[in-house]
């Protein structure tokens, strides 16, 4: 149970309470007593928001659900997953670094079409060279891919940081390492303002291989940050 949890665990039992009879003996009890179940009627029309947002939540998410089962279903989908989940797979093994990277962001491309995400091909400001970028739920991301032996470190995640910074203040990135990041790039970039979403190898296969939905996946992720901090949620903690 997260800290969030138990506030919202002890927020509904609060306003279960009725009666007050321990207040009522005290000094000035009847006093006490109203004062304590105005600010339990007050909390109870705050949870009510919040319940009624997380059961909307629910509900978006349970169409976004079948939505992805009726686009499996495609087999125009399905066959360009097989052909992208082929094209990744014969990728792990090449020895072309330029390639590979290259071929990453096509397969991201592609991906970001098929779910319809407004993508954007790479490209290049002021200097900067930018993998890519898409649309998700109004908000504008840029997109980073590595694929490298080592971890993705501080250094590259504080790179991707200053493109975002540099850009409006709705501006998100989603930053991709196929071999994933260090823990201290994690923790250093999981505090103050969070300018991204990590994504790593395991979550593509997933993806390629249809056993989620790249929606789902942005979404779970960047809910998972607002809530907790923690901008790198992995796989089996979704599946």
């Amino acid at each position: 149970m997260t800290l969030i949890g138990d506030l919202l665990r002890l927020m509904s039992e609060v306003t279960k309470i009725t009666d007050y009879p321990h207040l009522e003996r005290l000094d000035d009890g009847k006093e006490k007593a109203r004062k304590a179940k105005e600010s339990v009627l007050a909390l109870s029309k705050l949870y009510k928001i919040h319940d009624d947002i997380v059961q909307e939540q629910k509900e978006i998410e349970a169409r976004r659900q079948v939505a992805f089962e009726m686009r499996m279903k495609n087999k125009g989908v399905s066959d360009k997953l097989e052909e992208l989940n082929k094209v990744f797979y014969g990728l792990i093994s090449s020895d072309d670094l330029r390639a590979r990277g290259y071929q990453l962001e096509k397969i991201m491309k592609e991906l970001f079409v098929l779910f319809d995400l407004d993508p954007k091909a790479s490209f290049k400001i002021q200097g900067e060279q930018i993998d890519g970028a898409f649309t998700f739920e109004n908000t504008d991301y840029l997109f980073e891919g590595k694929w490298q032996k080592e971890l993705v470190g501080i250094q590259e995640l504080d790179a991707f940081s200053g493109k975002l910074s540099r850009k409006l203040d709705n501006t998100l990135g989603l930053f991709l390492a196929v071999n994933g990041f260090s823990e201290d790039a994690v923790k250093a970039h999981s505090t103050g303002r969070r300018l991204m979403i990590l994504m790593d190898g395991s979550d593509l296969m997933a993806v390629l291989e249809a056993r989620i939905d790249l929606i789902q996946l942005l979404l779970r992720k960047r809910r998972h940050a607002a809530q907790t901090g923690n901008i790198y949620l992995r796989l089996h903690e979704i599946l």
